[in-house]
């Protein structure tokens, strides 16, 4: 029997994170996938290099793939550097990669990775999201709805 997923990960060491997404989409359901690294891009990551800020998630033959992150050379890394920009296998569950297949077929969603971060067992883990994009009236609303908040904090911080 498989043991139950917790309701939000085991963040120790954030190295990278997609702010953009959370704007550009709206986020249905969350994933915790284990991401394929050679050496010298765990150095890397472990520096706290890393950029997620233009990458997605594709499947492809049955697999799930990380496109266009950009975890940069390690400085001591000599000839067994490694490609920047190369896709990284991501490790999920069949079960899991099944049902992001069926949601990005049927129902048009993207998978876009929000975070990428090592977990209290000291393995990279990437934050992957299922997403439907904003339009751009939605857009407008979040910039209202936060605007409002950091009003309503200074007026309350005001009055006292």
């Amino acid at each position: 029997m498989a043991r139950p997923k917790p309701s939000s990960f085991d963040k120790v060491k954030t190295v990278a994170e997609n702010r953009r997404a959370r704007f550009d989409y709206h986020i249905e359901e969350t994933f915790e996938a284990g991401i394929a690294l050679s050496g010298t891009e765990v150095k890397s990551l472990r520096f706290g290099e890393g950029s997620i800020a233009e990458s997605y998630a594709e499947i492809r033959g049955g697999e799930a793939w990380l496109v266009n992150a950009n975890i940069p050379e390690f400085s001591h890394g000599n000839r067994h550097n490694h490609v920047p920009k190369r896709p990284r296998k991501l490790l999920l569950h069949e079960r899991e990669i099944n049902k992001l297949t069926g949601a990005v077929e049927r129902q048009g969603m993207t998978m876009v990775p929000l975070s990428i971060y090592f977990n209290s067992r000291g393995r990279a883990k990437v934050e992957l999201a299922l997403a439907k994009g904003k339009q751009a009236h939605d857009k407008r609303a979040s910039i209202k709805d936060r605007d409002w908040k950091r009003d309503k904090a200074r007026i309350m911080r005001e009055r006292g």
